[in-house]
């Protein structure tokens, strides 16, 4: 009777892969071999944590022999310092508790000096009336893993360390363009003899300079120039040209205070300045007051800005038509309008820029508009300039998201007739 080498075929009529002689010998290697050449750790040790038996592969990592080890050694003497302080007072016990604890991370020594990172697991063994034994421990070297868990900490390291550097260079730059930005606006508004004045502005994003500008200064002789607008873009290219722009307004007005002459001289210097391709331009309103007496006169022009507003004394709110006026810095013929008007007793002055009426509102995102300006304006009238800015700074609150530029406010006004005298 023949004998069959290597396993029984199977009963699913497949054929069975042919198995290496050498192979099947190691397959029928002994549970001791196993035990001692496992790619992992392993070690038994009574209750005290005296070792009594430790395999080859865990002897090797630490460098010792088994003499050296069993019956001589506990298994906290070969953990470290601060491994046999965990292990004494966190490890131990809870094994102890619980019969079983697994994943634990500890440092071992090694005979040349260098540590040797593991985790751990153990198991208590326990005999007849349950009573323990042995503690069977499996020990699996943790060297990658903690080169990767070190480099992944380094990497969060160093990327805190950047975001936290990221976050200072921000606000460094968030503080020199806030500098920046008020250094291209009036400190603060002049005394004007007989009118009262307020401003406001609104910057959209705390880390872009705006491109809205305003002034009020004097000329001499009671009259005072004042001027509103908006540049193109935001930036520090778009703060260059409102540099520009404020510098040659308050020069014009200064030789010329025709509010038409001084329009076209801005105009004629963006083109020469602007000439490279990359044009530059702005919207602008530019107007003289000249105080004296119960009534002070007005005389502005406008270069493609929305329209001057003014809030009467009698509770009317209407918009002062500036005809002709183009974008300043387009056109090397452009021209512009002067119109007069008056402040009387009551009156009050309202220029701004369009961040204001291009503010989205409703689901719809509709545009603010003119005529919503309009109303809420006749509903503030009559008001001093100092009560209009504040109505108008909590009307630009309200906008929410919905406000996302500049917006610039100046009102020049006439106090009310009691407040006169």
């Amino acid at each position: 009777m023949m004998r069959r080498s290597g396993p029984a075929p199977q009963s699913d009529g497949k054929e069975q892969p042919h198995v290496d002689a050498d192979v099947t010998a190691l397959l029928e290697d002994s549970t001791e071999e196993l035990y001692e050449s496992a790619p992992c750790g392993y070690l038994s040790t009574l209750m005290d944590g005296t070792i009594v038996k430790i395999n080859k592969t865990l002897l090797d990592w630490l460098g010792l022999s088994r003499e050296e080890v069993v019956g001589r050694k506990r298994f906290s003497d070969l953990l470290t310092v601060g491994g046999k302080l965990y292990h004494e007072t966190h490890y131990a016990p809870l094994l102890r508790m619980q019969g079983h604890i697994g994943g634990i991370a500890l440092d071992m020594k090694v005979a040349d000096g260098s540590r040797l990172p593991v985790l751990i697991t153990s198991t208590v063994k326990r005999g007849a009336e349950d009573r323990p034994l042995l503690i069977r421990t499996t020990v699996f070297d943790a060297t990658d893993r903690r080169s990767y868990e070190t480099e992944l900490l380094r990497a969060r390291r160093a990327a805190e360390e950047a975001r936290r550097q990221a976050d200072a260079d921000r606000e460094q730059l968030r503080e020199a363009l806030a500098v920046l930005q008020q250094s291209l606006l009036p400190a603060g508004l002049p005394a004007v003899p007989g009118v009262e004045s307020a401003a406001y502005y609104h910057t959209a994003s705390p880390i872009e300079l705006g491109g809205d500008f305003y002034d009020l200064f004097p000329l001499g002789d009671e009259r005072f120039a004042f001027f509103l607008g908006d540049v193109c873009g935001k930036g520090p290219q778009a703060a260059a040209v409102t540099s520009l722009v404020r510098y040659t307004l308050r020069t014009a007005a200064l030789h010329d205070s025709d509010p038409e002459t001084v329009l076209s001289t801005l105009n004629a210097v963006l083109l020469e300045r602007y000439t490279n391709g990359d044009p530059r331009y702005c919207t602008a309103v530019f107007g003289i007051l000249e105080a004296g007496g119960q009534t002070v006169t007005v005389r502005l022009a406008s270069g493609g800005h929305p329209p001057t507003l003014i809030l009467r004394a009698d509770g009317r709110a209407e918009y002062l038509p500036t005809p002709g006026g183009l974008l300043i810095g387009v056109f090397p013929e452009a021209s512009f309008t002067t119109v007069r008007t008056a402040l009387h007793p009551g009156d009050t002055l309202l220029l701004y820029t369009d961040g204001l009426t291009e503010a989205r509102t409703g689901e719809k995102d509709d545009l603010y508009g003119y005529d919503a300006l309009q109303s809420f304006a006749t509903d503030l009238a009559p008001a001093r300039p100092r009560s209009v800015i504040d109505a108008f700074v909590g009307l630009l609150a309200d906008f929410g998201d919905g406000l996302d530029d500049d917006t610039a406010l100046l009102a020049l006004g006439r106090p009310p007739p009691s407040d006169t005298a």
